[in-house]
């Protein structure tokens, strides 16, 4: 009998993945928790039935959110991160010696004890002298940050149920507010390619353009995501994420990525037309 993992997408388009070994579930305080084995992708971790990350494509993600910001602000030191109770934003993070501290604010332990045994690749930093775990509300415990940090990484789910918080006009205040004079936020987006998505992407930039002075978005394409393709968000109060691009300084680092490299940094932030449309009608 075949076993088939399916994801809506929309409610007329489903994405299905076979499934070698149902490995993990579990119902947290908070979601659904599953593990799957699948031959094409890999350990597939899913949460309330949505793919959060796939062995298969897991490093374009993790890639693109962390290494972005971390090519163009030589002289971040101090992270926070919310979500990725997976450890995949950390394990990237902690790759820089001039990394002093990282905060990972997760919600739910249990996604970080089930990636721990199931997620090892992601989660094998974890440990990392530098990283502090703290189990709660991200958004209570930003707002008692001021000035304390050098880049936030927003890695939440969609901006639907439990994340949606994340994605308001109060929580990117309380991230400026936390951030030094010249600290960076990066998020993720969502895919502007369906209506919903798109909707959301579009409230999202708007709350964020009337916060920071500098904001733009950029783009990578991960197979599992809806319509293989997703966004990410830049703001910033003092670096352009072209123009402020140290591709000699990172470059120098001889970081090996699979899927970043400073030339596709730069291209990363080309849109197409048809999304410079949708983010010029909400910036203006």
């Amino acid at each position: 009998m075949d076993l088939w993992f399916s994801e809506f997408h929309t409610p007329d388009v489903k994405h299905s993945i076979r499934v070698s070994r149902h490995l993990y579930s579990k119902r947290s305080s908070y979601q659904q928790i599953d593990i799957f084995e699948t031959p094409e992708y890999g350990r597939v971790l899913t949460l309330d039935g949505s793919v959060m990350l796939t062995e298969r494509d897991e490093f374009i993600y993790d890639e693109m959110i962390t290494h972005v910001p971390m090519a163009v602000h030589q002289g971040i030191r101090d992270i926070l991160v919310i979500g990725a109770g997976d450890g995949g934003v950390v394990r990237e993070l902690t790759r820089y010696d001039r990394v002093r501290s990282i905060d990972l604010v997760e919600m739910d332990p249990q996604v970080v004890e089930a990636c721990r045994e199931f997620l090892p690749g992601n989660a094998c930093r974890m440990d990392d002298r530098r990283v502090k775990i703290y189990f709660g509300n991200a958004l209570k415990f930003i707002r008692r940050r001021e000035a304390s940090y050098d880049l936030i990484i927003v890695d939440s789910t969609d901006p639907f149920g439990p994340s949606e918080g994340f994605f308001t006009r109060e929580f990117y205040g309380s991230c400026y507010t936390a951030l030094r004079e010249d600290g960076i936020m990066v998020n993720q987006q969502g895919s502007p390619f369906y209506a919903e998505d798109a909707e959301a992407m579009k409230r999202s930039h708007k709350r964020i353009v009337s916060t920071f002075p500098i904001s733009r978005v950029y783009q990578a394409h991960i197979p599992t995501y809806a319509a293989g393709y997703w966004l990410f968000g830049f703001a910033s109060k003092k670096y352009h994420p072209v123009d402020d691009l140290d591709a000699a300084a990172w470059n120098a680092l001889n970081l090996r990525t699979r899927y970043y490299t400073t030339r596709l940094h730069v291209g990363a932030f080309c849109l197409p037309a048809f999304l410079e449309e949708m983010l010029q009608e909400v910036e203006e």
